[in-house]
């Protein structure tokens, strides 16, 4: 198979758009997540996708739709949403700290996934798609809803972008200033809910997280601002996983996990170029009886 023969076939065409698409939607709200130290806010967002693709598969064998799985996204988007909204209130009402709410949000919401997804008839072998991604099995139809979730997840990240920075970055002072903190935080988590079922086809539902946090930690060894990380870390994001799709069309490796390897080969360089420049700096640096007044 040729490269020609790749980019000419429809079904590598809706791959590489979601796979552009999410590798340039995932790391604008990583960017938030990492400022707010919430980086494994993903993973358990994920987790609790999979009890949403659960209970889509049980709808669609009560309902007896063709495709076993036809509710499977709709109902990763709905649990997600619900256990982002939920686990937001559980950290702001200080019922139980953020490290433990995360843990009972990974453990019951795989547990739950793969529960029902048994009830419902499935199987193990079902579950390598949503857990580590395919898009071998990528439709028009997904390609329709990466794009309405994209332009969704574009407008928040965008329009909001200075009020979500203020309560990230300092929320009792974003508090005090007169913003909305309560309904922007559930915003930031809604929205990371919409990323994480987005990215669910590209990298897996256990490696979503990875895709939302390691450009942006790729960015932020050389960039000193705000914005200028998220926009290196949409970049670095694009890259990453055209690449890495690029390499699972020629040779029989899982996409998701190909993508984020790359993403943290990109880190490891970036990080080890940095440190041996900030060393540089130090050793060129002029002693103090030397320096100009």
């Amino acid at each position: 198979m040729t490269f020609l023969d790749v980019v000419q076939s429809p079904l590598a065409q809706r791959s590489f758009l979601i796979a552009l698409i999410v590798g340039a939607i995932a790391p604008i709200i990583g960017t938030f997540l990492v400022q707010r130290r919430l980086a494994l806010l993903g993973d358990g967002i994920g987790h609790v996708a999979l009890t949403g693709v659960g209970m889509g598969w049980l709808v669609g064998s009560f309902t007896g739709a063709t495709q076993a799985d036809a509710y499977a996204i709709p109902g990763a988007i709905i649990a997600a949403v619900i256990g982002a909204i939920i686990i937001e209130y559980m950290r702001r009402d200080g019922a139980t700290s953020g490290d433990v709410a995360l843990a009972l949000l990974f453990y019951g919401g795989i547990a739950g996934g793969v529960l029902i997804i048994a009830l419902a008839g499935g199987t193990s072998a079902n579950l390598t798609g949503y857990l580590f991604g395919s898009l071998a099995t990528v439709s028009t139809t997904d390609v329709v809803l990466t794009v309405v979730l994209a332009a969704i997840i574009i407008i928040v990240g965008m329009w909001f972008q200075k009020a979500l920075f203020a309560v990230n970055y300092d929320e009792e002072f974003a508090l005090a200033s007169g913003l909305p903190t309560t309904a922007l935080n559930i915003l930031t988590a809604v929205t990371a809910a919409l990323t994480v079922t987005l990215a669910m086809r590209v990298v897996g539902l256990l490696l979503v997280s990875a895709l939302m946090i390691v450009p942006v930690a790729s960015a932020q060894t050389f960039t000193r601002s705000f914005r200028s990380t998220m926009k290196v870390a949409i970049a670095l994001g694009m890259i990453t996983s055209t690449a890495g799709l690029v390499v699972t069309f020629f040779y029989p490796v899982p996409p998701g996990a190909t993508i984020v390897v790359l993403a943290i080969l990109i880190y490891i360089v970036l990080a080890g170029v940095h440190s041996r420049t900030q060393r540089v700096k130090v050793t060129t640096r002029p002693s103090s009886s030397h320096r100009e007044i």
